[in-house]
């Protein structure tokens, strides 16, 4: 059988390009040769059809809605596994058996403590300095203290900054919360598993014992399984590009956290609940759906729709549930936050509108509920993302570096400037 072949007819020559085909997923035309034969670029902004990479981690169908990682479905891992197990799946491809997972949960936990150079470092921010700027800093600051983990032509030098930065990330993050609000830094605690240590490093102060909810501890492992990694989205494409020029691996996260700090990225659950909070109530959904729908107005509902997912966003399902969890188990019953996101699910699951336009609920949607319900200020969603994210970053960052294909990312343009023009004299200029 000959391969499937595309063809480009262009300034009267016919071209051939081959066609190559995933494990699932659509077919992609492979265009590398394409300026050399025919001195043409595609112009494709934001890459939206444009497969800039082999992959064998993360699998998005955005009409079916489905979610799999490494092949296995997101519900799955959510339901039954913890964040770890699914740390190891990313990077090593399958599911750990009972004593690799036991072993990557000891180097993770003995790998918690930063350097504590580091705590000075943090005086040097500002007190209202936003957490994510003090992560951006602070992460790219590691690899001023972890010289031993920079070689990325070194596997064993590759794995331990790998094992480094998932286990240091909840600590980084929680001292940027400590800092923020003012409170001593609470170092972590080897007996407890990833996410009930980094509650306590949140919540706990010297002054007393800290109990972890075992409730609370579940929902913010699920959380970061759910947010652990999401294909060639901004953050990851910046990763890849970064370490694509060689740059160091703690370079390269601090380089995926600028990018997530967006707030069409990572601060989209922060939006979704600043909008819940100003339509405040039940009885004025009405209005603001019908702002929704007018052109000229700029209102927008956020946490409805997806780049990708045109039908519901497996991961909302999930979060649906375990805001639920959460919010049961904190005895909060009457939340009119919650309240209007139920009601405004309703009706983007039976609106015309809605549905037409496949404007379902997205993660976003009810991500934000839940954190404000665990006791996080809003501007610390964005770094709760960029916990979980980390390992979905290293994977992939891991997986390029591997690649014996891999070249330094060098996107072209469609260049609209002046055409070329001789420099004029000042004093002959009009």
């Amino acid at each position: 059988m000959s391969e499937e072949t595309a063809k480009l007819s262009f300034s009267g020559k016919e071209h051939d390009f081959s066609v190559r085909k995933g494990s699932i997923g659509p077919d992609v035309i492979d265009i590398s040769s394409l300026y050399k034969e025919t001195g043409a670029f595609t112009y494709d902004p934001g890459f939206t059809s444009t497969a800039s990479c082999d992959s064998e981690i993360t699998f998005i169908d955005g009409d079916e809605g489905t979610l799999l990682h490494r092949g296995y479905p997101i519900e799955q891992l959510a339901e039954h596994g913890d964040f770890l197990e699914v740390c190891y799946l990313l990077l090593y491809g399958e599911l750990p058996t009972k004593t690799q997972k036991s072993d990557f949960d000891y180097r993770v936990t003995r790998h918690t403590m930063v350097h504590e150079q580091m705590n000075r470092f943090f005086t040097g921010f500002r007190r209202d300095a936003h957490p994510m700027a003090v992560m951006c800093g602070t992460v790219g600051a590691l690899s001023a203290f972890y010289h031993d983990s920079t070689d990325i032509s070194d596997p064993h030098q590759r794995m331990v900054a790998s094992m480094r930065m998932i286990a240091k990330m909840p600590t980084i993050a929680a001292m940027a919360y400590k800092y923020h609000i003012g409170q001593p830094f609470v170092y972590p605690q080897n007996d407890l598993d990833y996410a009930s240590n980094f509650l306590r490093m949140c919540f706990a102060v010297p002054c007393e014992e800290y109990e972890v909810n075992p409730v609370l501890a579940r929902a913010m492992d699920r959380i970061f399984i759910l947010h652990a990694d999401h294909e060639q989205n901004a953050s990851t494409s910046t990763v890849r590009l970064a370490g694509s020029s060689g740059a160091n691996p703690f370079a390269c996260i601090a380089a995926g956290i600028a990018c997530l700090w967006g707030p069409a990225h990572g601060g989209a659950n922060e939006a979704a609940l600043n909008m819940l909070a100003e339509i405040g109530s039940v009885d004025r959904i009405p209005e603001y759906i019908e702002r929704a729908k007018d052109k000229n107005d700029p209102f927008r509902l956020m946490g409805f729709g997806h780049r990708v997912y045109k039908n519901y966003d497996p991961r909302a399902k999930i979060m649906q549930k375990t805001t639920h969890e959460v919010l049961g188990e904190l005895g909060i019953k009457d939340d009119p936050m919650l309240e209007v996101a139920m009601e405004l699910e309703k009706i983007a699951l039976h609106d015309d509108y809605f549905v037409e336009k496949k404007l379902y609920p997205n993660i976003d949607f009810y991500s934000g509920i839940t954190l404000r319900a665990l006791g996080f200020p809003t501007n610390m969603f964005t770094v709760l993302f960029s916990v979980a994210r980390t390992v979905g970053w290293i994977a992939q960052w891991k997986e390029m570096i591997e690649d014996p294909n891999q070249r330094i990312g060098r996107p072209r343009q469609l260049y609209t400037g002046a055409p070329k023009r001789d420099y004029v004299p000042m004093n002959k200029r009009s």
